[in-house]
């Protein structure tokens, strides 16, 4: 059912400095997020190709007092078996597990997980994501146990555990009134299995010459590109 993505994305993960400097160091430290409200299910996050979005989030999380000092590390990443959500047949999957998972809950009495607001999102964007992250890892066991009968009864499996999901979302308010383009909509990537992380780097600051292009004179005579005093981690 997932479909092996064969190129490389970059992705880029706000984070406390010092989780930075940990996988710059020890590129296998790599910690997975297992909160019941995480938007694509367990996995570690990124943005995908948007370092300011990575960034914002980070001084979100310092704003909160929840990080000491906001910093971003940007990864290589192999997608590998991928649950797309931009794919219309894994859009169809998940809608089929929510049916399934709401019929056996409805039965048994149980509820459901809600996606739920928080109080200062304005945009009401169901910031705590608790419905399709249940999902999510229900899909994530159904498939699991799949491939548990299919190697006890004929000893192999064409089922495939997801290495990566990745979903597109549209969120904060629109750019200007009356816009179909909103402030923080973004391209979200979970990495479930941590050897699609090729490695990490710490992203450079872009820099635009005097007629948008790249300046030769910027160079110094040893070669080096003349640049302006370090910033660290794009603050």
């Amino acid at each position: 059912m997932y479909h092996v993505r064969p190129n490389l994305v970059v992705g880029f993960h706000g984070c406390d400095e010092t989780t930075c400097n940990t996988l710059l160091n020890n590129p296998n430290r790599i910690k997975i997020s297992k909160e019941r409200y995480d938007w694509l299910g367990n996995g570690m996050y990124f943005w995908e190709n948007n370092y300011q979005r990575a960034l914002d989030w980070a001084n979100e999380k310092f704003q909160r007092k929840k990080i000491s000092r906001p910093a971003v590390i940007g990864a290589v990443i192999d997608l590998g078996y991928c649950c797309d959500f931009l794919n219309t047949e894994h859009i169809q999957m998940f809608k089929r597990t929510y049916d399934r998972l709401a019929t056996d809950h409805k039965r048994a009495g149980i509820a459901l997980y809600r996606n739920i607001d928080i109080v200062q999102d304005l945009y009401k964007d169901k910031i705590l994501r608790e419905l399709d992250c249940a999902v999510i890892e229900h899909m994530y066991q159904n498939i699991l146990t799949q491939i548990k009968d299919d190697i006890s009864r004929q000893g192999f499996t064409e089922e495939h555990l997801p290495d990566s999901v990745r979903g597109a979302f549209v969120e904060g308010g629109p750019v200007f009134e009356g816009s179909g383009i909103h402030e923080k909509t973004h391209i979200q990537i979970a990495i479930r299995n941590p050897n699609c992380i090729k490695g990490f780097f710490l992203p450079r600051k872009e820099r635009i010459s005097e007629g948008f292009h790249y300046d030769l004179s910027d160079i110094s005579e040893d070669g080096f590109m003349v640049s302006e005093p370090d910033v660290p981690y794009g603050i």
